[in-house]
């Protein structure tokens, strides 16, 4: 789940267009970024290749930033973080889109998702590994995108005060869904 991700972003961008887009489209992905910055600081968490020319062909070992628990005190750091900037509303708006990233990769993750950082309990891992269906992926991911650009564009249209702005937007987004699409298609 990477595009798909994003089609979250535009959604919700479309439901509160008062939230800055960039803000929503790192939410998104914060998890992801925090992983990143995880894996290059000694390797905290790291994936390995499991299945090489397939779709979600890593196993991802990201204890701390996907796990459950993990998920929900980052998505309250970001949405605490957006309160003091832009107010209350776009704080619990994108806490919440920061920890849609995790639901989302429940259903494509094979069992690597723990509950607690560090898998503490050593609880099982979760995970529906719809990754190993690519089509299934591709269809769920798509129709994220697709159903964000869609209402995003319906609602800067009715929001524009003229049609340039309108245009723009539309340019905006039909670059992500096209880039997006062809994401899904190459992997």
């Amino acid at each position: 789940m990477f595009v798909g991700h994003f089609g979250v972003a535009a959604v919700v961008k479309a439901a509160e267009p008062r939230v800055p887009l960039w803000s929503l489209m790192l939410a998104t992905q914060f998890l992801d970024v925090i992983f990143i910055g995880l894996y290059l600081a000694g390797g905290i968490e790291s994936f390995q290749a499991v299945a090489p020319g397939t779709y979600g062909e890593a196993l991802i070992d990201a204890q701390y930033t996907h796990s459950l628990l993990g998920a929900l005190l980052l998505s309250a750091l970001y949405g605490g973080v957006a309160a003091w900037r832009w107010g209350r509303r776009p704080g619990l708006v994108l806490g919440a889109v920061v920890f849609s990233h995790w639901p989302l990769d429940l259903l494509v993750h094979r069992a690597d998702l723990p509950l607690l950082p560090g898998n503490a309990g050593d609880l099982p891992l979760l995970g529906l590994g719809l990754w190993q269906t690519p089509w299934a992926t591709a269809v769920i991911e798509g129709v994220l995108l697709v159903a964000g650009a869609v209402l995003y564009f319906r609602s800067v249209r009715q929001r524009a005060t003229d049609t340039w702005r309108a245009v723009v937007s539309g340019v905006v987004m039909s670059l992500l869904l096209v880039a997006g699409l062809a994401v899904d298609v190459l992997s």
